[in-house]
């Protein structure tokens, strides 16, 4: 049976990499994992039944055991520095172990060599790295924000002040959940046919301001809840000392989103949300926003 190494599978935004290895073992798939740690996440994956290899996308040579008798690969990497290091020790990594895994990353819409946040022009080229090594390579730039930012850049101020503060401005947003986003990445490992490769942009499910959010959440949280417009500056500020007490967010993260959400504020955003184009990809209809907040 093709074996399938799965990066990212432990971390926390979105839960993309937790969601592939759930479903493809339900999909009868032999799924490995490289984790830097072992923790209460990789012994819920190995419940799962996936294998978990102990491991660092910055050490070069605790990849190379990993890739033995890989096929298939999934390469993430949180929203920090690191990720073309990170490219490049795993396209060494396939050289030295002799595989040439066909690899589906998962990218952002803001991968591109002029994009004003730094992560997304590392990003950009990062994938280059791995083009360069010339891996068989499918690239899921997701062109929309994961309902997920919502609690974990703006819990604690709708929790404390009843108030989401951002500069996104008050234009509509397209929108993804991180369930369909894991479901992307495993119609791209098992159903690639479905996609344009090898660089292709998953359209978001919906498009919502921050004050359709706001309002969603008032409704299901029985409080007022509004929308505050602000500047970048100040939002990249209140998340860097949000970071300090939340280890979801980080200052590469604040300083990222900022560029992004002003980016939309003044342009929108850059590929429309298509619920049926989403759909006919993940081959089920997409969460919505107002689902999504009924567990929250």
């Amino acid at each position: 049976m093709t074996r399938i190494l799965v990066t990212g599978a432990t971390g926390r935004h979105g839960g993309t990499g937790a969601h592939l290895v759930r479903r493809l073992r339900e999909e009868g798939r032999d799924v490995r994992v490289l984790a830097r740690t072992r923790s209460a996440r990789t012994e819920f994956l190995e419940s799962l039944g996936a294998e978990v290899m102990i491991g660092d996308l910055q050490d070069r040579r605790s990849i190379v055991p990993a890739l033995q008798d890989v096929e298939l690969a999934y390469f993430t990497y949180p929203i920090d520095a690191g990720v073309i290091g990170a490219a490049a020790n795993f396209a060494a990594a396939t050289k030295e172990s002799g595989t040439a895994p066909r690899t589906v990353v998962m990218s952002m819409g803001p991968a591109h060599p002029g994009h004003p946040s730094a992560r997304g022009r590392d990003q950009w080229l990062a994938e280059e790295v791995l083009q360069w090594a010339g891996l068989d390579v499918l690239i899921l730039r997701v062109a929309a924000a994961f309902h997920e930012n919502i609690p974990a850049l703006h819990g604690k101020s709708v929790r404390d002040e009843g108030v989401i503060r951002n500069c996104f401005g008050p234009g509509p947003v397209a929108w993804i959940n991180g369930r369909d986003a894991g479901e992307l990445a495993v119609a791209a490992i098992l159903h690639p046919e479905r996609f344009e490769g090898p660089i292709c942009y998953p359209a978001g499910a919906e498009e919502l301001s921050h004050h359709d959010i706001a309002a969603v959440l008032a409704e299901q949280l029985g409080r007022p809840v509004r929308f505050e417009p602000v500047s970048a500056e100040r939002w990249r500020r209140e998340l860097v000392e949000l970071s300090a007490v939340d280890d979801v967010v980080n200052a590469d993260m604040a300083g990222h989103i900022t560029s992004v959400a002003a980016r939309v504020a003044e342009h929108g955003s850059t590929v429309a949300a298509d619920a049926g184009a989403l759909a006919s990809l993940i081959g089920r209809e997409p969460v919505t926003f107002r689902e999504y907040a009924r567990g929250l």
